[in-house]
C-alpha cells in the first residue's frame, strides 16, 4: 500500500505548479489551502485538467479559477440546502399530521407494530426503526425543549413534537415501512404516486446530509435513477437509446424532485437564487465555459424553464 506523507503549504503550491497551475498571489493560495484544505480544493480540479490521460492542467489555468468552482459549489449548496429544509419540514408535518389522526398522538399507540406494513419481509425494519424512534424519545425527553414540555406535562411525545427531532434518514425510512393506504395518503398532497415518492425520499436525504456536511455537489450522481417525468418532456431534454440524457441520476434529477415537493413560489425563488450563483461562477471561468460545469451537473441550457411551469401545465400535457 503507497502511503501518504504530509505536505506543507509550500510543497501544496509546487505540487499545483508542477502540474502547470498557475498561482498569481502565492500568499493568497497558502492562506486559502490553510482554511479549505488541499485535499478538498484538489477536489475540483477535474475539469480544468487536459483529459483523463494527461492529468496536467489546461494551459492558464490559476488558482483563482479553481477555487471560484470551489466557492460556487459551496453557494450552490447553500441554497438547495435551505430549500431541502424546507422540504424535510413539510414532510415531517404531513407523515405526523396523517399518522396522528389515524393512529393516535401518544407514542403507545402510534408506534403500535401493527400500524405498520404487514409484509413479513419488513418486520425487521420495522422494529429497528421503532427502537430507533424510542431511543430519541429518551433521549430527548430531558434535552430537546419542546419533548421535554410534553415528557414532564403530560407524559407522553405527540408525533408531531418527536418528528422534529427524527433526522430525515429516519423519516424516509418511517415511509418506506407504512402501509399502502398510508403512503397513498402523504403522497397525495404531493400529487405524486408512492412507488415515485418511495424513490424520491432516500435521494432528498442523501443530498441533504451532503449539503449539511459539504461534500463536493455540483458532479454528485444519484444512487438510483428517477422516473421520467413530464418536467422532461417539457424542457425537451434529449434521450439516446431512449433515455433522457439529463435529470435522471445527476444534480439535475434532484431540483426535479424539489420542483414537484415545493410550492410554486418557493421554487421560483429557489431558481433565482440558483442562476444568481451560476452567474457569478460564469463571470470568474476563463479556462473553461460554464456549459461544461452545467453539463457535468446534468443541467440542460434551459433549466430555467423549469421554474414557469405551473402544475396546469403538466395536468393538460398528461391528458
Amino acid at each position: 500500500m503507497i502511503e501518504k506523507h504530509f505536505k506543507n503549504l509550500e510543497e501544496q503550491i509546487e505540487i499545483l505548479k508542477y502540474k502547470g497551475m498557475k498561482i498569481n498571489d502565492e500568499k493568497f493560495a497558502k492562506r486559502i489551502l490553510l482554511r479549505e484544505n488541499y485535499f478538498f480544493l484538489n477536489g475540483y480540479r477535474h475539469l480544468f485538467l487536459i483529459s483523463n490521460e494527461n492529468r496536467r492542467f489546461k494551459e492558464g489555468t490559476t488558482f483563482e479559477e479553481m477555487y471560484s468552482l470551489f466557492l460556487f459549489d459551496r453557494s450552490f449548496r447553500n441554497v438547495l440546502f435551505k430549500y431541502l429544509l424546507v422540504i424535510e419540514n413539510n414532510l415531517k408535518s404531513i407523515i405526523s399530521y396523517q399518522l396522528s389522526r389515524k393512529y393516535g398522538y401518544k407514542e403507545k399507540d402510534y408506534l403500535k407494530e401493527k400500524n405498520f406494513t404487514p409484509l413479513p419481509e419488513k418486520r425487521a425494519q420495522i422494529n429497528d426503526l421503532l427502537k430507533k424512534m424510542k431511543r430519541q424519545i429518551r433521549v430527548n425527553g430531558s434535552q430537546h425543549t419542546a419533548t421535554q414540555h410534553y415528557v414532564s406535562n403530560y407524559g407522553y411525545v405527540p408525533l408531531w413534537i418527536l418528528v422534529k427531532v427524527l433526522s430525515f434518514g429516519i423519516v424516509s425510512e418511517l415511509y418506506q415501512i407504512l402501509k399502502v393506504e398510508d403512503q397513498k395518503e402523504v403522497a397525495a398532497v404531493y400529487n405524486i404516486n408512492r412507488e415515485e415518492f418511495a424513490v424520491y425520499l432516500p435521494i432528498l436525504a442523501n443530498y441533504r446530509n451532503l449539503c449539511a456536511h459539504e461534500d463536493i455537489l455540483y458532479e454528485n450522481k444519484t444512487q438510483k435513477a428517477i422516473e421520467d417525468t413530464i418536467y422532461h418532456q417539457l424542457l425537451k431534454i434529449p434521450k439516446k437509446d431512449e433515455e433522457y440524457i439529463q435529470g435522471k441520476y445527476d444534480l439535475f434529477a434532484l431540483v426535479i424532485i424539489m420542483k414537484q415537493l415545493l410550492q410554486f413560489e418557493e421554487f421560483k425563488n429557489m431558481t433565482l437564487e440558483l442562476e444568481n450563483v451560476i452567474e457569478t461562477l460564469n463571470y470568474n471561468l476563463h479556462t473553461i465555459k460554464i456549459d461544461e460545469v452545467l453539463k457535468r451537473m446534468g443541467f440542460p441550457l434551459n433549466w430555467k424553464n423549469l421554474a414557469n411551469i405551473e402544475k396546469e401545465e403538466c395536468d393538460n400535457d398528461e391528458k
